[in-house]
């Protein structure tokens, strides 16, 4: 199974997606996609070393430590970044792989 990381906004724009909302899918394939959603496991980040890598990051790169922490926690534990945030993606754009948000809906 792949591991992604995801910011606060794309985590807000996937539950608000429209392939969830009912009326839209029928209520088989409406509760599939909400299954799968809810099976995605959640790890938050806070050690030294995920802050080290961070700081390194945002040095480097000179961005904000808040898209340097997405990086380095992509760098560190996941398969790819999904985000809706231009900006996070074309940072992110050759430092980490990024995936769309049909990644988190497929299965």
């Amino acid at each position: 199974m792949a591991r992604y990381v995801i910011d606060g906004v794309t985590l807000l724009h996937v539950l608000d997606h429209p392939l969830l909302r009912l009326g839209l899918r029928d209520e088989k394939a409406a509760l599939t996609i909400h299954e799968r959603m809810t099976e995605l496991k959640m790890r938050l980040l806070g050690d030294r070393v995920s802050r080290g890598a961070a700081w390194k990051i945002a040095r480097q790169l000179g961005t904000s430590i808040r898209d340097a922490e997405y990086l380095a926690v992509t760098r560190l534990q996941a398969d790819a970044l999904v985000t809706v945030d231009a900006n996070l993606a074309a940072t992110a754009d050759g430092v980490v792989p990024v995936a769309g948000l049909e990644a988190l809906l497929v299965k």
